[in-house]
């Protein structure tokens, strides 16, 4: 039997702790560790069971969820973080992706798309919703017009780029793998050399770049 995926949730409501324990665990390969209903007791819990992935609530007293993320990545070999967040939280998102969050979910998500979410986390992949990549865009990036490719960009193939555009509509490896008609292992070795060409540490900041430079537009299939 393989290895369950260990899930920290840490959110300061007690139903939706409760509510995401009994989706993640019906799904068989996941197990919810610990949970946590402030940022500090999250940083504790996080030390303490060490998960693969912590799912992480942005407002949370005593301490917030994304200054609650940054502590806890500051350690060796931290584990995956998953922001949950809702529509009226857009001025929060563009610093998650700077502290290091690995994925965004919004809190209402459908059960397949949580579980979906905690299985990517715990491959290295990432989920993003495609509505809060687009509304973080609208709200915090202006509209780059570069004129021919940015020198950030100049050493990523022509498929490297196609990918990282896909990266920044908010497809996952399977999805991307899908839309290329590739197989997802090389998919996954495209997604590599990008996060290295690029020096970034994951996939998200990945998209910021992808936006910030002018790759990828507000029109996500521009």
């Amino acid at each position: 039997m393989s290895k369950k995926i260990r899930v920290l949730v840490a959110d300061d409501q007690t139903l939706v702790r409760t509510g995401f324990r009994v989706i993640l665990e019906a799904a068989g390969d996941i197990e919810v560790v610990a949970e946590a209903d402030t940022g500090n007791e999250a940083i504790r819990q996080a030390q303490l069971v060490e998960p693969d992935v912590i799912l992480m609530d942005i407002r949370m007293p005593e301490l917030d969820g994304l200054s609650a993320t940054e502590e806890i990545l500051r350690h060796p070999d931290p584990p995956t973080i998953v922001v949950l967040t809702t529509f009226d939280q857009n001025e929060y998102i563009y610093r998650a992706l700077r502290v290091g969050a690995a994925g965004f979910l919004l809190k209402d998500a459908p059960s397949t798309r949580l579980i979906a979410a905690v299985r990517a986390a715990a491959t290295g992949d990432s989920l993003i919703e495609p509505s809060i990549i687009q509304r973080l865009v609208e709200r915090f990036v202006e509209p780059a017009q570069p004129k021919g490719l940015p020198e950030e960009l100049t050493s990523l193939t022509e498929r490297e780029l196609d990918v990282l555009r896909l990266i920044a509509r908010g497809l996952s490896n399977a999805e991307i793998a899908a839309e290329l008609v590739v197989a997802e292992t090389t998919v996954k070795t495209h997604v590599a050399r990008i996060l290295a060409k690029l020096g970034v540490r994951d996939r998200v900041q990945a998209v910021v770049v992808a936006y910030e430079t002018g790759c990828v537009t507000r029109n996500p299939r521009g």
